[in-house]
């Protein structure tokens, strides 16, 4: 049943008390606007992406995204997420994979399974396919053969006791890997279909802090590498100088 809405009446009023009350409404507009981060208001910004929908919501900052995903060694283009049917992402597994590449482990929280997805640059067809290696870390392949079946856009693959759903993306592969027993082919396609970049939200969710300024391990562009020690010689093996007097 729809229930009707009764109309209103808009009491009149006199031509005294209207001209006032429009002047009212026009101040009531003026001066309202508060700067940025005033009375504890986070700042906004028109269009940007936020955490939340309501007012006042903090503002992703793309630039801010971009220098975790560095520091992390990921190319932000290659940080994918997935939902894995049963299994939920590990976040202290979350890190680079390969040279900039991706990967991040899904847990079976009832029977400790894992699966892996992982993304990284390369391609995979016909003429590589059964050369190139199951993806390592998600129960890993035993070394064995490797065999590939199509499967709509993507390859299904198994190596040993382990298989995998990889999906070529022009430039890029993303994998579901696990072993048999820890996850069916069925889990692998359907995470393998729902795999996609991470938007701003969930690189937010995914990406660790960076670091305080100061701390030991810097890098907000830098890839998160490790400050270069002085006491190295240039030749050699790279182990320090400890060459001590005679006496010693």
């Amino acid at each position: 049943m729809t229930f009707r809405q009764r109309p209103t009446r808009t009491p009149l009023l006199p031509p005294s008390l209207t001209a006032l009350t429009a002047a009212a409404v026009l101040l009531t507009g003026c001066g309202t606007e508060r700067p940025a981060g005033e009375e504890g208001d986070s700042p906004t910004a028109a269009g940007a992406p936020a955490t939340a929908g309501s007012p006042g919501a903090t503002v992703l900052s793309r630039t801010d995204i971009e220098k975790r995903a560095r520091w992390m060694g990921s190319a932000i283009e290659l940080i994918y997420v997935a939902e894995v049917p049963g299994f939920e992402r590990a976040q202290q597994s979350v890190g680079v994979y390969g040279g900039d590449g991706f990967s991040a482990m899904y847990v079976d929280a009832s029977g400790g399974g894992m699966v892996q997805l992982s993304v990284d640059r390369g391609t995979l067809d016909e003429k590589n396919c059964e050369r190139t290696p199951l993806a390592s870390g998600g129960g890993g392949g035993d070394g064995g053969k490797v065999t590939c079946q199509r499967d709509g856009d993507a390859w299904y693959r198994t190596s040993g006791d382990a298989h995998e759903y990889a999906r070529p993306e022009g430039g890029h592969v993303v994998r579901l890997t696990a072993d048999r027993e820890s996850a069916g082919r069925d889990i692998l396609r359907r995470a393998a279909e729902d795999a996609h970049p991470a938007d701003d939200l969930e690189l937010d969710a995914l990406l660790p802090q960076l670091p305080e300024t100061g701390d030991a391990v810097s890098g907000a562009d830098g890839g998160g590498q490790q400050p270069e020690r002085g006491d190295l010689p240039p030749e050699g093996d790279g182990a320090p100088n400890n060459d001590v007097d005679a006496g010693g």
